[in-house]
């Protein structure tokens, strides 16, 4: 056991942040308390069964809207999670002891500025990739029940994070972004201010943009004066909809206007070849997860580059 036990720098982290250490231990023990306790509520009252065999919550049942109502919450929290690492690496982790010097200290204890750095950033980050694997299975326990319903789609800002590994790669980012600006700034807001901000940013970016990394899957239909609206997939996302010219050109809007419209017409301004709908299928959630983890590593490795050159500007400093 002692070969396991944690020594020199790794030692000094733990024993100095151990507040924080119990602080993300008890916001996992919360968070399963509340998600396990709601689960536990829900199956107290039967599902109604519907026709073909499918199952729907009770009316009656509120537990379960407890439950989707927490897991709403949980989502969001889930997505602040990697802003919080980064600011609480850029801040109380680095910053403030360049900040007030309390660094020299470990340095006059026979440990390099490199041995002193790296070990907080592998105690950090053990931590945070801990803590955030915990809060993803507690997440998925409520997932389990409550996924799919209203503001709770697999491809929902939260959800999608949450269930995927891309929440993983956000976590490694923010730990990388923060060490490097706790170090270039040397001051406890600031730094955790402009992680903050890096930090969503790219969090913002890659969340408008994820939906363009495949190509959409197209469905077409007529549309003639009565024709149906095209219906979306089962568990689809929707990007866009309308109609079709006959010279090809896409017509955003809906597709047909019955009042004042010739017989066998859907519109009068242009000539319509057919109507259609483009979305996502839910089997593009793994490869469009991968291919953000991809680019969120590939960010966080340009930063521990130039984490890498900070490292050569503190062993300069302290040889």
């Amino acid at each position: 056991m002692s070969s396991l036990a944690l020594r020199g720098p790794y030692w000094v982290t733990v024993r100095q942040y151990r507040r924080t250490l119990w602080l993300a231990g008890a916001v996992v023990v919360l968070a399963l308390a509340v998600i396990g306790g709601l689960r536990i509520w829900d199956l107290q009252t039967p599902d109604v069964h519907l026709e073909g065999g499918f199952t729907h919550p009770s009316n009656d049942n509120r537990g379960y809207g407890t439950l989707r109502m927490a897991m709403e919450y949980f989502s969001m929290a889930m997505v602040l999670l990697p802003l919080l690492v980064g600011a609480f690496v850029a801040g109380p982790l680095i910053a403030r002891e360049l900040e007030s010097g309390t660094y020299k200290l470990s340095l006059t204890q026979s440990i390099s500025p490199a041995r002193w750095l790296g070990s907080k950033l592998r105690t950090a980050t053990a931590a945070a990739l801990a803590t955030t694997l915990l809060l993803m299975t507690v997440y998925a326990l409520g997932w389990a029940r409550a996924g799919g319903s209203s503001r709770l789609h697999w491809s929902d800002r939260g959800s999608y994070e949450a269930t995927g590994t891309a929440l993983l790669g956000y976590v490694l980012l923010a730990v990388a972004v923060g060490a490097l600006v706790g170090q270039l700034i040397r001051r406890t807001l600031v730094a955790m201010a402009v992680t903050g901000g890096v930090v969503g940013l790219v969090l913002l970016i890659l969340g408008a943009l994820r939906w363009d990394f495949l190509p959409v899957t197209t469905i077409t239909g007529p549309a003639v004066e009565n024709a149906s609206v095209l219906a979306m997939p089962e568990d689809g996302l929707i990007m866009g909809q309308g109609l079709i010219s006959t010279f090809g050109n896409r017509l955003p809007g809906w597709f047909c206007f019955p009042e004042g419209a010739p017989a066998g017409a859907c519109r009068t301004d242009e000539p319509i070849a057919a109507q259609y709908l483009d979305y996502h299928p839910r089997s593009h959630f793994w490869p469009t997860q991968l291919i953000e983890t991809g680019i969120v590593l590939a960010l966080a490795a340009l930063a521990a580059l130039a984490l890498f050159a900070a490292f050569r500007v503190l062993r300069a400093r302290h040889p």
